[in-house]
């Protein structure tokens, strides 16, 4: 008799903030895994325990090898997409990374998929796709404004990509457009910063980039990993796009005397001044989540209890601060 394993899953950028919770989850479910990482941002400490497990095999390569990955992904069941450059700010002085690791890659695992006749797949886009959009909370079906960054633009693209292979060759998709994320192994973002500035460096100032007052919404890794995994259970449509986040949101300024308060310190605060911390940051992030929650999942942690939790984790993990490049 066969063994009791569920299915056998692809799970790229494995190694990751996101994916290794994610493969966390799978293992715990019963699931096989094959983890796919470069290991160019992912850590492999985050994976150490995964590998212990007889039902997960990590493999170290570029999802740019096309031969490669099509000996790889041989009798899957489903894939999860979460492999890219998450970095909005990186990849505006290094655009060819988020041609390369979002777009080509993208377009690298479908032909992959096709080739072995896999047809599901759960990608990880994001709410900058939206562009400059003056709708909140922003629904699924809002128009799509002019695009503000290359990250949010290079997933617009892989979206389209992936149902373009839903019509064309009859994959089926679950498409989830993310606020940014908080939780257990989160390695970059204000929160990251914030703490670099004041625990790893030392710093009495804090320097907050725009005016504070920029709007953002969060949601915690573990209320993430949960809507991927039940999603594909409940939504059966050809392609499914999802938005996901709190139904709350937070300003920088608030959220950085919340970290503050938390660390026990006292810093100054200084502001670069504008109402976007950067070139291609949204001012405001607020998405609609009605459609996912109508699936029956709702977030267990708020937005103030997640960046707790980010800080609690920083704590006993400041050795990601050495092996971030």
């Amino acid at each position: 008799m066969k063994s009791n394993l569920k299915k056998k899953i692809v799970v790229t950028g494995c190694a990751g903030f996101i994916g290794s919770n994610l493969v966390d989850v799978l293992l715990a479910n019963k699931n096989k895994i094959i983890g796919i990482d470069n290991l160019s941002t992912g850590q492999e400490k985050f994976i150490a325990q995964a590998k212990k497990n007889k039902n997960f095999k990590f493999i170290k390569m570029d999802l740019l090898n096309l031969k490669l990955l099509k000996k790889v992904l041989k009798n899957v069941d489903l894939v999860y997409h979460l492999a890219a450059n998450a970095d909005v700010r990186f990849g505006l002085n290094h655009p060819k990374k988020d041609l390369e690791q979002n777009a080509i890659c993208t377009f690298n695992l479908l032909e992959a998929m096709r080739y072995n006749s896999i047809k599901k797949i759960v990608f990880t886009s994001t709410a900058p796709i939206y562009g400059n959009v003056k709708l909140f909370p922003t629904p699924e079906n809002a128009p799509i404004s002019n695009q503000t960054s290359l990250y949010g633009a290079s997933k617009l693209y892989c979206e389209g990509l992936i149902q373009s292979y839903c019509e064309g060759y009859n994959f089926q998709s679950w498409i989830f457009r993310f606020v940014s994320i908080l939780g257990p192994r989160y390695t970059h973002g204000h929160v990251y910063d914030f703490y670099k500035q004041l625990i790893i460096n030392k710093s009495k100032k804090l320097k907050i980039l725009g005016d504070g007052f920029q709007k953002k919404s969060y949601l915690n890794v573990l209320d993430c990993v949960s809507a991927l995994i039940m999603s594909t259970k409940r939504s059966k449509n050809r392609i499914n796009i999802f938005n996901l986040g709190c139904n709350e949101f937070i300003n920088v300024k608030t959220s950085a005397k919340i970290i503050s308060k938390e660390l026990n310190l006292n810093p100054k605060f200084i502001f670069s001044g504008g109402k976007s911390g950067w070139v291609g940051d949204q001012p405001f992030v607020f998405l609609r989540t009605n459609k996912i929650r109508r699936l029956g999942w709702k977030n267990k942690y708020n937005i103030k209890n997640s960046i707790k939790m980010t800080i609690h984790w920083l704590n006993k993990n400041k050795w990601v601060f050495k092996k971030r490049k």
